[in-house]
């Protein structure tokens, strides 16, 4: 990439492209059976062009409706893989502090409660109806290359994962850098129509955002976590990183 991975231009790339894909989200998207074939027109490289020619290079778009969905917090994820190269990469999340509230006697797990992601706007994808999945931010990652897993990882911190997992990919595969470094790289998420930075985004970059139009304001508490395994194939090695944002660490034996 011919950006520097902490400049205000590529951050304002970032950050372009992830308000379009929450307000496409938020508008369309429900249960899969159901938005199946619309999901697949999204994903074509054509609409991605149309949706790339609505970002500016020199200033920010204007201000987008606010997303639908609750605030969320509280996900785990873990990743594992055996000597083999079998990859398991898991994410869980009650949504809410204790989830529903209701315990299965029988298991002892507690239910999550979902659900409170409906809406009730009938011109909404995720507006409630019976035998239907809400939208929900849960995202377990896996890499491939040629047919086999190269990287499971997932990032954690509620609506900030699929805007996370852009900036943990991009770290790695346009920036060249290793799991633990692109995973402690300073983050910042757009929402409620600012840019909420953590601490570690430079003043050059915080300026060079506000100049093209963003209302940039720090944020105490950090953006999301993650955990990732690097499998290099070729060396037969396996590189794991945990996030410092979170309660974690990598082991290998």
């Amino acid at each position: 990439a011919s950006l520097d991975p902490g400049s205000a231009q590529r951050l304002h790339l970032e950050i372009e492209a992830g308000r379009l894909g929450f307000k496409q989200r938020d508008r369309y998207f429900s249960n899969p059976g159901q938005s199946a074939a619309m999901i697949e027109g999204y994903l074509a490289k054509d609409y991605a062009d149309q949706q790339r020619k609505l970002i500016h290079l020199d200033r920010a778009m204007s201000q987008s409706e606010a997303s639908t969905l609750p605030a969320q917090s509280d996900t785990v994820y873990l990743t594992v893989v055996d000597r083999d190269g079998n990859a398991v990469s898991f994410i869980n999340s009650l949504f809410r502090a204790f989830g529903s509230g209701l315990l299965c006697p029988e298991t002892g797990v507690m239910f999550h409660d979902r659900g409170s992601l409906f809406v009730v706007d009938e011109d909404s994808g995720n507006t409630i109806e019976p035998g239907k999945r809400p939208i929900h931010t849960i995202m377990p990652g896996m890499l491939m290359q040629n047919g086999r897993a190269v990287m499971p990882f997932g990032v954690m911190g509620g609506q900030y994962q699929p805007f996370g997992q852009t900036h943990l990919l991009t770290n790695i595969l346009d920036f060249g850098m290793d799991v633990q470094q692109a995973l402690e790289d300073p983050r910042l998420f757009y929402q409620f129509d600012q840019v909420e930075a953590e601490s570690g985004i430079s003043a050059d970059a915080v300026a060079g955002l506000q100049a093209l139009g963003h209302s940039v304001v720090p944020t105490v508490a950090p953006h999301g976590g993650g955990q990732a395994i690097w499998i290099d194939w070729d060396r037969g090695v396996m590189i794991g990183g945990s996030d410092p944002r979170k309660d974690g660490c990598a082991l290998g034996y």
